[in-house]
């Protein structure tokens, strides 16, 4: 059951983001244009993500287990530290040079889109590399 749950979610996240042109670099690029051709059609997706998700995660952040009987997995701490802030400014800055983020890549590819195989094997390669960097740095 676990796995079929898996499955439909993932098909209704890479749908979602083919119909609202997230696996298209060049509608993302667009959105972040803020001072050129600007496309705020992203924010509208961003903001339908946020208002679909707002009801489940405030069950989630109660709730013990999933509707799957799996154990919660949330995050522990919402604390914005130098560690979170320096993530988010590599993932925006892939972002924003590429025009995908892993989501939509993968969608992409899957969808055999194959200029995208190269962020694919770059995004790779960078968890690869982080996961190196934590096993150095905890150990």
């Amino acid at each position: 059951m676990r796995k079929l749950i898996a499955f439909i979610s993932g098909l209704l996240f890479g749908l979602g983001l083919i119909i609202a042109g997230m696996a298209n670099p060049a509608k993302v690029l667009g959105f972040l244009d803020l001072f050129g051709a600007w496309d705020p059609s992203l924010a509208l997706v961003m903001a339908g993500a946020i208002g679909t998700a707002f009801v489940p995660m405030q069950w989630a952040q109660r709730a013990a287990r999933s509707l799957s009987g799996e154990p919660m997995q949330l995050p522990g701490t919402r604390q914005i530290d130098r560690r979170l802030v320096l993530g988010a400014l590599i993932f925006g800055a892939g972002w924003g040079v590429a025009g995908f983020c892993p989501g939509p890549a993968l969608v992409a590819l899957g969808a055999g889109f194959p200029q995208v195989l190269l962020f694919v094997v770059a995004m790779l390669a960078g968890m690869l590399a982080f996961q190196l960097y934590e096993r150095r740095t905890t150990a």
